[in-house]
C-alpha cells in the first residue's frame, strides 16, 4: 500500500516516479522494468500504427494490472483511476528499460 500511495502522489513527475521504481525491492523492479520495457516496444511509432494501442491506450488497459486502489470509496477509486494510468504512462514514456533487452 506504501508503494501504491507513492505511484498516485507522483503520476505527474517523471523523476518522482521513477524514484518510486528504483526504490522498489530488487525482484519486484526488475520485474516492472522488464515489464515496461514490452509496453515501449509496443508504443512505438511502427507498432502503433498497426495495433492503435498508443502509450495512452496501453496505460489505460495495463494500468489496472500493475496498481490497485484499495479503498471501498468509488470516489477515490475513480480518481485514483487517472493518477495510475498517468503513472504507468510516465514511466512507458521515461523510464530508462534498455538494460532488460534480450533478458528472458
Amino acid at each position: 500500500m506504501n508503494f501504491y500511495k507513492q505511484c498516485v502522489n507522483n503520476c505527474d513527475d517523471p523523476v518522482a516516479a521513477i524514484a518510486v521504481v528504483q526504490s522498489l525491492p530488487e525482484l519486484s523492479r526488475l520485474v516492472l522494468c522488464y515489464f515496461i520495457h514490452f509496453l515501449q516496444i509496443f508504443a512505438q511509432p511502427s507498432n502503433v500504427a498497426i495495433t492503435k494501442m498508443d502509450v495512452n491506450n496501453l496505460a489505460m488497459v495495463m494500468a489496472p494490472n500493475c496498481l490497485r486502489c484499495q479503498s471501498d470509496d468509488p470516489r477515490i477509486i475513480f480518481e485514483n483511476t487517472r493518477k495510475e494510468m498517468s503513472f504507468l504512462r510516465m514511466l512507458i514514456v521515461h523510464l530508462e528499460t534498455s538494460f532488460v533487452e534480450g533478458v528472458v
